[in-house]
């Protein structure tokens, strides 16, 4: 004898009856055909019943399973939503931090250019001696000068002017030499101020930097724990519901109890 593979799902929707009431009717009249001896019919009601109950049980383990997909992947979208979010807030942060970093520092550079400026053209105003000191062996050729000419001695008093001069080029050459030397060293050492000035800026930018790095690891490793905390946790649930579903399957063999288990016996509250 073989049951109709179609009855189940006749069954389920004829006058909108549910499973519970449909499986108890069954386990009556397969009761009361045992117990007039219509042995056909009661058999032909188990193999229904066995049916419908194998057909149920598909439908809420595939159900379940569906539900559970559903709901891992609901928390997998969320913690991708959460990560992007972070991401994008976070990519902000930084984005904001160079380009105020760059401010200071190009604002810095532009200060530092001016006062460079500025403090060489007090130098070459301000640094002593601002104009040569002539030697005394200078001074005296050009007394010399000046009393050969007076004197009318003229060709002496040329000779005495060349030599003059050239005299005076060299000690020249040496005062323009010293000076700058000396306004050089001290544009250096003024440089210098201004290197270390940028320097510390620079510094605190990179703690600044290294520290917003922190942050963010710190808490992108918080938003990986919460995920991989209410993964585990879901998952825990699951489990414990597959296992009650296990536990107590529509199948379960009749007899004893005299009737069939409730469908709510294994899909409890979680």
């Amino acid at each position: 004898m073989e049951a109709d593979d179609s009855f189940a799902g006749a069954d389920l929707g004829k006058d909108g009856h549910s499973i519970e009431e449909l499986l108890a009717a069954l386990e009556k009249h397969r009761t009361e055909c045992e117990q007039d001896g219509r042995y056909e019919e009661a058999e032909l009601a188990r193999m229904r019943l066995e049916q419908l109950r194998q057909h149920e049980e598909r439908s809420r383990r595939d159900a379940l399973l569906e539900q559970q997909l559903a709901e891992r992947m609901g928390v997998e979208e969320a913690h991708m939503m959460a990560l992007q979010e972070f991401n994008n807030i976070w990519d902000q942060k930084q984005k904001d931090f160079e380009q105020h970093a760059s401010g200071l520092q190009t604002t810095l550079a532009s200060r530092h250019k001016g006062e460079h400026q500025a403090q060489l053209d007090k130098l070459r105003k301000e640094v002593e001696p601002r104009t040569p000191r002539w030697s005394r062996d200078l001074l005296n050729l050009r007394k010399i000068q000046e009393t050969l000419a007076k004197m009318k001695k003229y060709a002496e008093a040329e000779k005495t002017k060349v030599s003059a001069d050239k005299l005076e080029v060299q000690e020249h050459n040496q005062w323009k030499e010293k000076r700058e030397a000396r306004i050089a060293a001290m544009e250096e050492q003024f440089l210098h101020k201004q290197q270390l000035e940028m320097g510390g800026l620079l510094k605190r930018l990179k703690c600044s930097r290294d520290e917003l790095k922190r942050a963010r690891k710190t808490e992108m490793e918080r938003i990986l724990q919460r995920y991989q905390n209410l993964k585990t946790q879901l998952e825990s649930q699951q489990r414990i519901i597959q296992q009650r579903v296990e536990r107590f399957p529509i199948t379960a063999p009749l007899g004893g109890s005299g009737g069939p288990r409730p469908v709510s016996a294994g899909v409890g509250a979680a």
